[in-house]
């Protein structure tokens, strides 16, 4: 069942990452990338280790510990490079480039580090999801496409695309709950130092607080298990692209919440966006039951 059900977890994972952009924007205007990265990973990471613990799944040996760290070191990268791409450039367009050029990367990488080639559905529903990606972010209604941010969100991009294929081995052999309060927990002590000269003072704010909860607690802490799930029965390439559901996220909520104004280009990139992920889906199901069918 968990197996069938593999991309749909990837899926609910991208939703719930979508509303970061927006819970920050909530909260304190004086709050500071790199000081939200830290405290969404030491959230996400500590309540993760915890529970892994208390369900007896997390253990000490075993562990491949440059895969670890070369997944550790990508989120750290990843959350300054995101937060900073929001803030530059809004939720709609930091998300979409973060996230929508994520797909490009893991491609590259799978195939020159691990020799692996995506599937011919991945090529297609991926330019579907990227060409809806671009059409979104050259929105001319209320974006700013600021080059710094279109750079930041680059990082991220191949910060996430690295941190999931890494992450991908490390769950074949590790409980998913284990695994992502482990890295993250790595992740949140690489960026500690940062405490000794970026103020964290907005985290005492109800606003502040607030927003932290809902990042470290929801939209990271479950969000990552859900997608650690689904990445034990889905192909690195695959779940990359399945997570461009979180720019699609983003935008609606950029616009129903934040204000945000989206033209009608913007809309068409966005019903592409959302093409590409459906068939991608409906193919990793096929696939799925084909492989049951063949076994059987």
């Amino acid at each position: 069942m968990t197996k069938n059900f593999a991309p749909v977890f990837v899926l609910l994972a991208a939703v719930l990452w979508g509303t970061t952009g927006t819970a920050k924007s909530f909260g304190p205007e004086d709050v500071d990338s790199i000081s939200m990265g830290v405290v969404r990973l030491a959230f996400g990471g500590l309540t993760l280790l915890i529970v892994s613990r208390l369900m007896g799944k997390l253990d000490f040996s075993g562990w491949p510990l440059h895969i670890v760290f070369t997944a550790a070191l990508s989120m750290a990268l990843f959350q300054p490079f995101f937060f900073s791409a929001v803030d530059l450039t809004g939720v709609a367009v930091g998300t979409v480039v973060s996230i929508g050029s994520a797909p490009v990367f893991s491609g590259i990488i799978e195939w020159l580090f691990f020799k692996t080639k995506p599937a011919l559905t991945w090529y297609l529903s991926t330019l579907l999801a990227i060409t809806g990606c671009i059409i979104l972010m050259f929105n001319s209604a209320s974006v700013t496409v600021h080059p710094l941010g279109v750079m930041s969100g680059l990082g991220a991009g191949i910060s996430f695309a690295a941190f999931t294929l890494t992450n991908s081995r490390i769950v074949r052999k590790k409980d998913p709950i284990a695994c992502m309060g482990v890295v993250f927990t790595v992740s949140a002590i690489m960026l500690s130092p940062t405490v000794l000269f970026i103020d964290f003072s907005w985290i005492t704010e109800s606003a502040g607080i607030g927003s932290a909860l809902f990042i470290g607690f929801i939209a990271t802490a479950l969000a990552y298990y859900l997608f650690g799930v689904g990445l034990k029965n889905v192909q690195a390439s695959t779940a990359v692209t399945l997570s461009l559901a979180e720019p699609l996220t983003a935008s609606i909520l950029g616009v129903f919440l934040v204000g945000e104004v989206l033209d009608f280009y913007s809309w068409t990139g966005l019903i592409m966006l959302l093409a590409g992920i459906i068939i991608l889906v409906l193919q990793s199901r096929m696939d799925r039951a084909r492989l049951e069918n063949i076994t059987e």
